[in-house]
């Protein structure tokens, strides 16, 4: 009866690492799927990815949902190519997932093509059985290295 508990025990820890190490694969498939949907512009899997009162830091301001997808829809911003050099592992706790990319971002501001490093800091929570971006920050590196 002991050894019988102690399997379960066993069993039961190692299906919740598994659920883990699953959740954070999911995320970071999501948001490398969500740079891609912000390159093409896909405002239609980007509006069913952010959570309603989603909110996006960059360096000339901060904003919500609406008016993050308007600027991509529109091209003020186009996030042409966003070259992702580290994906750290991401933080789950409870059902929000933190996950920080350095990256290497080219986009079109305006009629300026710019590149810029950044650490880019996703929020994901979960929303009934879907993941949803709840914050999206861009914190500009001082060298492409991030050093």
């Amino acid at each position: 009866m002991k050894r019988l508990f102690l399997l379960s025990g066993f069993l039961f820890i190692c299906s919740l690492t598994a659920f883990t190490q699953n959740t954070k694969e999911q995320i970071k498939q999501l948001s490398k799927d969500k740079w891609q949907w912000m390159a093409d512009k896909d405002v239609e899997k980007l509006d069913a990815l952010f959570y309603e009162q989603a909110m996006f830091v960059h360096m000339g301001g901060s904003w919500g949902k609406e008016r993050e997808l308007n600027i991509i829809k529109s091209g003020f911003i186009h996030y042409k190519k966003a070259d992702i050099h580290e994906v750290l592992e991401p933080i789950e706790i409870g059902k929000t997932v933190i996950l920080l990319n350095r990256i290497t971002l080219l986009a079109v501001v305006g009629s300026n093509e710019v590149s810029n490093p950044f650490m880019v800091t996703e929020v994901y929570v979960k929303v009934d059985n879907d993941w949803k971006m709840g914050s999206h920050s861009f914190s500009r590196l001082m060298t492409p290295g991030g050093n």
